[in-house]
């Protein structure tokens, strides 16, 4: 099994530990700050493990041409791409808030820190893990600098190449053990076919030392549920309180109910994943009492006979007897009382059998 690490205090990730699931609030919370305490709150009513936002210190994120650029489209908050993003960008004191009140209610709080001065904060805040977004996954200085603050870390991969996480490992482990990669797709709303489920399986065989995730962005549940059946052993996915609202991330997102429907999933998954050791379990007694087959008598066998498989069949019989498995090694044995047509083939009826336990 991959390794696990403690990714939150008292909650650790990978092995047989259960899956973390994240809720990425992102900037769903519209720069509201009390939209915002509902979301950390929906997100533990629902029970994800961690509600998660996106910071920035836009001045270090962007250039200024790029916050100084027109912003038209119906989703803008503001005239220029630079009005968009303070809108929606809470302060350190308002983030401080939100930490806080999460930790009373008791979920774990986070963020993806969107340039090297937001991580630099959020150490200062003291979140348990830092969440490296897939835009920053290149960003080879900041994912050393990053790893460098000692703290576990959570990488996503959209938008790069099987080399490049290759590199980000070999940049990252080094400096920091405690980290792991989550398979995503940068598209919103992603389809079906993008997702490439199995990259999951690919990232396991190629870094067997760490956990793998998956985030994501498609609609629905079903795709995250089978990531965790693939062995995801983090979760994230987008949140919202209505898919309807403003912003282009809300189409993409989990309303309440469906954040719900998907915990519950992932815990009856992780239910059924159960052991690869395949034998009659208790729960099939019942069925097996009423419906398991026995060996039964073909035609009349008196006593004495040396038994040959055209005088032997299987049906449902009453009582029990060998079970259908057997039948090949009743073959030569000497039946040392007489057996009527149809009549179950019994331990008792066999002259020294020895019965073959099952492995």
């Amino acid at each position: 099994m991959p390794r696990e690490f403690e990714l939150c205090p008292g909650r650790r990730v990978g092995g047989d530990q259960p899956c973390f699931i994240i809720a990425e609030i992102g900037q769903n919370h519209q720069g509201d700050l009390d939209i915002a305490r509902r979301m950390i709150r929906m997100a533990k009513e629902c029970g994800a493990d961690c509600a998660k936002f996106q910071k920035s210190e836009l001045e270090h994120k962007f250039n200024k041409k790029a916050l100084e650029r027109p912003y038209t489209s119906k989703h803008s908050w503001g005239k220029t791409y630079g009005e968009h993003k303070r809108h929606l960008e809470f302060s350190h004191d308002q983030y401080r808030e939100l930490k806080k009140y999460a930790e009373e209610i008791g979920i774990f709080f986070t963020a993806s820190g969107m340039d090297e001065m937001a991580v630099e904060f959020l150490h200062e805040l003291d979140v348990p893990f830092f969440k490296v977004g897939s835009g920053d996954t290149n960003n080879f200085p900041y994912l050393e600098k990053t790893a460098k603050k000692g703290r576990p870390m959570v990488i996503s991969s959209g938008m790069q190449s099987m080399n490049t996480m290759h590199q980000v490992y070999q940049i990252v482990k080094p400096i920091n053990p405690n980290f792991c990669f989550l398979q995503c797709t940068s598209a919103y709303p992603l389809q079906p076919e993008d997702v490439n489920l199995r990259v999951i399986l690919a990232y396991q065989s190629a870094f067997p030392d760490i956990p793998i995730g998956y985030s994501g962005h498609e609609t629905g549940i079903a795709i995250s549920v089978a990531a965790v059946a693939m062995g995801a052993k983090v979760v994230e996915r987008h949140v919202t309180l209505d898919k309807t609202w403003k912003g282009s991330d809300h189409q993409a997102s989990l309303e309440p109910n469906e954040l719900a429907e998907l915990v519950k999933a992932i815990r009856t998954v992780e239910k059924a994943m159960g052991s690869p050791i395949k034998q009659l379990l208790p729960c099939e007694m019942a069925c097996n009492e009423k419906l398991g087959k026995s060996v039964v008598a073909k035609v009349t066998i008196p006593e004495g006979t040396v038994l040959t498989l055209d005088m032997l069949t299987v049906k449902v019989g009453e009582p029990k007897g060998f079970p259908p498995e057997a039948i090949f090694d009743l073959v030569g044995q000497k039946v040392k009382r007489h057996i009527e047509e149809d009549e179950t083939i019994t331990e008792q009826a066999v002259e020294n059998h020895v019965k073959k336990v099952k492995c």
